[in-house]
């Protein structure tokens, strides 16, 4: 999820946690105050993308450490002390208190976990483990950017503002959310089905499904059947049964949504993950090589972009392999983030020297490694 989506559940679980006190009890001791206990959430929602300070170190620290330690289950009770003790310290009411951070420890800590659950329910992954393990587990089931959700908490809150006194805002605004993705989590279900009904077709007993979410329906998505080297890709809608037309005055979200196909109709697309014949062989030993350990855990649906063969200077061949993620390109983002390279030098690809690049916006840009 976005940042802003993270916070705005942080703040809205810290609306059913706490509520304005009749004005008999405004001034009761020790009591925190309305505002400040939302503040407090939103903070906490937002505090695990800290991590994005990793980019400093460049960008294959930042894909090895984007939603580890501060997105950590075993790590969230230290991470919720440092958040409510920085704001209780911030907050000129209780700055200077001693155990004042007490007062807004279960809300900061409900703030970092409602931050972990929703980069679970997406695709990227989270390692909540670390630093213990650094597997990624997630849902899979919502595109990262998800409007349904970040519009329910934001009528929530509203709601909420208007209704002080009353924790059912909150509450009704967080369950409906949650429904939303039990939604999310059947579209999931009927893409899988689509994808197993694809390998069956084929004849490959042995073949991986993974689905994608895409943006605009919980019932959009690329479907990706893989074996043996080979991709079958599909954009489909698994509830539709007329495909959905885009004029070109059409809106943005119906121009993202057309190229998911119903499924009687989808265009399957074959997809060779390591380019053809003719290269595959060393494409492969360069997916293997060290230097590449990083973006092998990274990417979960690898496929060769292109390949390039050409002598240099010296005499000696270059050959340079370019990857992406499928997870992170749909139709109308073509230019998808997480591309990367591996260029080696030398005619035995296995002992040449070799050098990894990111692609960005069609530039490559030399990546150092840890």
């Amino acid at each position: 999820m976005d940042t802003l989506t993270h916070a705005l559940s942080g703040a809205l679980l810290a609306r059913l946690i706490h509520t304005r006190p009749a004005a008999a009890s405004v001034s009761a001791p020790g009591r925190p105050v309305l505002w400040q206990v939302v503040t407090v959430g939103a903070v906490a929602g937002a505090f695990p993308d800290v991590d994005v300070v990793a980019r400093w170190w460049g960008d294959v620290a930042y894909l090895l450490h984007h939603r580890g330690i501060t997105h950590s289950l075993l790590l969230a009770p230290a991470w919720a002390a440092l958040v409510a003790w920085l704001m209780a310290w911030g907050f000129a009411t209780t700055r200077g208190q001693p155990g004042a951070w007490r007062r807004f420890y279960v809300v900061a800590l409900g703030g970092v976990l409602i931050h972990v659950a929703g980069d679970w329910i997406t695709q990227f992954g989270t390692m909540l483990l670390a630093p213990w393990s650094n597997t990624r587990y997630g849902l899979g089931s919502v595109f990262i950017i998800d409007l349904v959700v970040s519009g329910t908490l934001v009528a929530g809150l509203l709601v909420a503002a208007w209704l002080p006194r009353r924790r059912w805002p909150a509450a009704l605004g967080l369950g409906l959310t949650v429904a939303w993705v039990g939604v999310t989590w059947v579209g999931q279900q009927e893409a899988r089905e689509v994808g197993l009904a694809r390998a069956q077709a084929l004849g490959w007993t042995d073949a991986t499904v993974v689905v994608m979410p895409r943006p605009a329906s919980p019932f959009n998505w690329t479907v990706a059947v893989q074996r043996a080297g080979q991709y079958e890709l599909a954009h489909v809608n698994t509830r539709r049964t007329e495909p959905l037309h885009a004029p070109p005055d059409a809106g943005f979200l119906t121009r993202l949504s057309a190229p998911y196909l119903p499924v009687a109709q989808a265009r399957w697309q074959a997809l060779p993950q390591w380019g053809d014949a003719g290269d595959a062989a060393w494409v492969r030993a360069a997916w293997a090589r060290p230097e590449f350990a990083f973006y092998r855990w990274f990417a979960e649906v690898p496929a060769l972009t292109h390949a390039e063969v050409q002598r240099v200077a010296d005499g000696s061949v270059q050959r340079c392999a370019w990857f992406r993620d499928l997870r992170f390109g749909f139709p109308g983002r073509e230019a998808a983030p997480f591309q990367y390279g591996i260029c080696l030098k030398g005619d035995d690809v296995a002992r040449a020297a070799a050098q990894v690049f990111r692609l960005a916006a069609g530039i490559r840009e030399p990546v150092a490694l840890p």
